[in-house]
């Protein structure tokens, strides 16, 4: 070990276990923690630290003793540098079980919540290509690797169509292959960038807020159907319709063509005017013969296979009969409601986002679901005693909150409402668990399953059933 320094060097280091936000664990001579970033759990490792605190170090392997059995070979030629699959060289079993343990020790140590037997979490089918949405943008700063930042060979232009390098706002990867959403998303987007260098169309430039070429959406879905949407930063009639020509001819099957200009200094497209160039404004997706009408800017969970599985966990832990009034918190575009409705007497949807409501109702309609209800309106307010009064006491509660979790007072008031039932979907379970720490005088947590809906990262979705103590048997 060299001298104590800010900057240290630790050999010969065992890592030992995979933590949260994708970093793997080890230990310190000095019994701190190490994060590492480029490590699997089994690594034997030589660890230059770059941050000290109090309490641990973040660091990286920069030499390997022993690598790990758990280790696979990375399929995708860009592993490393891009920030999106951070687990690809972790074999899938062992990312599916770092990732329920981290689920359980969240729910046990953090909310101190008792657990029955745990179900094993749900794989998914599918390890690569399982997104339904991607986004890309436009730069004409790509990512230099060190080897072109020390070569004196011209380099030619410098334009990207890909991702963000983590922590880089203003550098793009240019993606050659990506393995996450099935094709013809790849050859869309390097079509596209072809192109758009061949007839000389402007890269934007984050730095400079210049150029042309913004970014690119595309989205897929089970029925077939295509969506790409273009942000170009300023009007140009002419390249516009130059670029969008040569898609919708080359790729016949995209049936939905469509454009933003945004001049604003971010790219969000929630405040922006989506114009139609060709085919629909919209794209379907099913499930359980339930048709789904998704537009540029609809929420749609990214992984629509085991969106599936996930939805029917949910129903399964409702329990429901055909007699119950069921609330559905955080409905967003109304999927889980009326995936659940013809199993329930009636169920309100409540959400805050307008556009998302008239989606949900929209939905609705299109499946001739007339068992439903849909509201606007911050959760934390919505819920007071005259709502409950107008619309009636729920017999079950299904809430699929952000990854903030639940507001304080949203707890509260479910804990005044008290429903038989509450069925929680969480996309973190270090914030479901402070939750659940709240209701747990009153509920208990009777079942767990954890969903892995993106492979070949670190997250994971957690569906927990929580019953009234009061009416479980002794």
């Amino acid at each position: 070990m060299s001298r104590k320094t800010k900057k240290q060097v630790f050999t010969n280091i065992e890592v030992i276990d995979a933590g949260a936000k994708g970093k793997t664990i080890a230990k310190a001579p000095d019994g701190k923690v190490i994060f590492l970033s480029n490590a699997v759990p089994g690594d034997v490792v030589d660890v230059q630290t770059f941050k000290a605190r109090k309490a641990y170090y973040e660091g990286k392997a920069v030499h390997f003793h022993k690598r790990s059995e758990k280790r696979t070979e990375p399929v995708c030629e860009h592993f490393g540098v891009c920030g999106g699959c951070k687990w690809q060289d972790m074999a899938y079993k062992y990312q599916l079980y770092y990732k329920q343990n981290e689920v359980v020790n969240n729910l046990t140590r953090l909310g101190h919540i008792q657990l029955p037997e745990v179900t094993p979490i749900l794989g998914s089918e599918n390890q690569y290509f399982y997104r339904n949405k991607m986004e890309f943008s436009f730069s004409d700063s790509r990512w230099l690797t060190l080897e072109e930042v020390q070569s004196d060979k011209d380099l030619g232009d410098k334009n990207a169509l890909g991702f963000h390098i983590p922590g880089m706002w203003d550098k793009i990867l240019d993606l050659k292959t990506c393995h996450l959403q099935e094709n013809p998303s790849n050859d869309i987007r390097n079509a596209v960038k072809t192109f758009a260098i061949e007839n000389h169309l402007e890269f934007f430039s984050t730095r400079n807020q210049t150029g042309f070429l913004r970014t690119m959406m595309i989205r897929t879905s089970s029925t077939g159907d295509i969506m790409v949407m273009f942000q170009f930063f300023k009007e140009d009639k002419k390249n516009r319709e130059l670029l969008l020509n040569f898609i919708a001819e080359s790729f016949p099957q995209i049936t939905s063509l469509q454009y933003v200009i945004n001049g604003k200094a971010n790219d969000t497209i929630y405040d922006q005017e989506v114009i139609l160039y060709k085919g629909n404004d919209h794209i379907f997706e099913e499930m359980e013969g339930l048709k789904f009408k998704i537009n540029a800017k609809s929420f749609y969970q990214t992984n629509s296979n085991q969106a599936y599985q996930l939805y029917k966990i949910t129903r399964d832990f409702a329990g429901l009969t055909g007699n119950e009034l069921v609330y559905d918190l955080y409905t967003g575009t109304g999927t889980i409601a009326q995936f659940v409705a013809k199993h329930a007497k009636k169920v309100i949807g409540v959400e805050a986002v307008p556009d998302a409501i008239l989606a949900a109702k929209e939905n609705a309609q299109l499946n001739d679901i007339n068992n439903v209800e849909f509201f606007v309106g911050d959760m934390k307010h919505v819920f007071n005693d005259s709502f409950i009064a107008k619309h009636g006491q729920p017999d079950v509660i299904i809430t699929d909150p952000p990854r903030d979790g639940m507001h304080k007072d949203v707890v509260q008031q479910l804990l005044n409402i008290a429903p038989k039932k509450i069925v929680y979907v969480s996309c973190n379970s270090a914030t479901q668990a402070r939750d659940l720490a709240l209701m747990n005088d009153t509920y208990k947590v009777t079942k767990v399953q954890a969903v892995d809906m993106f492979p070949q990262t670190f997250h994971v979705e957690n569906v927990v059933l929580l019953e009234k103590r009061s009416e479980l048997p002794n």
